[in-house]
């Protein structure tokens, strides 16, 4: 397996996952974005877009002092470019993705050979599987919350609700499972994003009562970013994390307001090629640097120690 690493002089982390879009393209229909005839209409000129698109992207997350794992795309696997469906990645270990529709299986051994060749350069400490049966379409629907310790994971489009117990097995946190109610937000990133600092972008129409309880519940009204449904329709909230960085496709006025209010910088990569498959800045990349705060505090008392 062929990656490439590229990172900031000065700063390597955090990292993150990411596939050119070589091959991508919209072949086939497995959520309500996704127009085969449509993309045909323009294939040549969208492909190029998307081309000059992510590298935009890649390039911003550069420049916010990001780390870039570079898999090789792979012809016949146009959807391989969502490198968030990989996994599920906490504390250096990964559980592989396992995929609903056929059209996108082939994806789980490119990924699990990538994952294999991280762990020979040590970027990652251990590889896992789903049990039989099971489907969990990676970070696209299960994000980790890096303030309050948790996994917040969608089900009901992609994901199966029993996926959620895996994880908390697997990971030793908690997972609480989030009923998607509105099948063009069919993964959770689509609709939903957990702030460095606590805060949490949302789409409330993309979810049930039942889910809407329970982000109210833990989420308090201050932290509490809503979006109205342009936003959520040109994906804001499918945004990367780069400490005070948030990097997304598109941000109305109203939008960049409250995420500058609380101390964030927005940075805007247009990615709208890519909404033609229904993903965005966040389905393009995959993090695989997230630390729980059990992790993180041996690791500090490491390096104090280290340097003491």
């Amino acid at each position: 397996m062929n990656l490439r690493a590229t990172s900031n002089a000065e700063q390597s982390e955090p990292r993150f996952l990411m596939c050119p879009p070589h091959h991508f393209a919209v072949n086939y229909s497995i959520n309500p974005w996704m127009d085969p005839q449509a993309w045909a209409d323009r294939g040549t000129t969208l492909q190029l877009e998307a081309q000059r698109q992510w590298a935009g992207l890649r390039s911003v997350l550069l420049a916010a002092r990001a780390a870039i794992e570079t898999l090789q795309p792979i012809a016949g696997l146009p959807d391989l470019v969502f490198t968030a469906n990989a996994a599920v990645v906490l504390d250096r270990k990964v559980l592989v993705s396992s995929f609903r529709y056929p059209e996108r299986r082939d994806e789980q051994a490119v990924f699990a050979a990538t994952f294999g060749a991280l762990a020979e350069r040590s970027v990652i400490d251990e590889i896992v599987q789903l049990p039989p049966g099971i489907i969990l379409e990676g970070a696209g629907d299960c994000i980790w919350d890096p303030q309050r310790y948790l996994f917040w994971m969608g089900c009901g489009f992609r994901s199966d609700p029993s996926a959620a117990h895996v994880v908390e097995k697997q990971f030793g946190v908690p997972c609480l499972t989030l009923p998607l109610a509105h099948a063009s937000f069919y993964h959770l990133d689509t609709a939903f994003c957990a702030l460095p600092r606590g805060s949490v972008i949302y789409y409330p129409g993309a979810f049930t009562s039942t889910a809407l309880a329970k982000i109210h519940s833990l989420v308090a009204p201050p932290e509490r970013i809503v979006l109205e449904e342009t936003d959520a329709l040109a994906f804001a909230a499918n945004a990367v994390c780069v400490d005070r960085t948030i990097v997304l496709s598109s941000c109305s006025s109203t939008l960049r307001s409250k995420l500058q209010e609380r101390g964030y910088l927005v940075a805007e990569s247009p990615l709208h090629a890519f909404l033609h498959s229904g993903g965005s800045a966040c389905c393009l990349t995959l993090r695989l640097d997230h630390c729980s705060d059990a992790k993180a505090a041996v690791a500090t008392t490491a390096a104090e120690r280290d340097q003491g």
